[in-house]
């Protein structure tokens, strides 16, 4: 179930957001005038999920290069890899 605060919980209520988002892993989501206008989430968290969207980029960039018949044997690139060329 998603956490929501108003957006004056930030200033009066800093710690305990912040305990929560280390605690749980979720983000807070942080409302103004009734709506919906931040998320706020751990550092951890956070670096969590872009390392996620950058993974899911580099895998699509791996089966576009498929598709496009850009590969090579892994006998190959391993050997490369080895002399440090790729």
């Amino acid at each position: 179930m998603p956490n929501i605060r108003p957006s004056s919980d930030l200033r009066n209520k800093y710690n305990e957001i912040s305990e929560f988002c280390h605690k749980y892993k979720e983000p807070v989501y942080i409302t103004k005038n009734g709506q919906g206008d931040l998320a706020v989430m751990s550092i951890e968290t956070y670096e969590k999920i872009v390392g996620k969207f950058e993974l899911y980029k580099l895998l699509d960039d791996g089966l576009d290069a498929v598709k496009q018949g850009k590969t090579r044997p892994f006998r190959e690139a391993l050997k490369d890899i080895r002399k440090g060329l790729v």
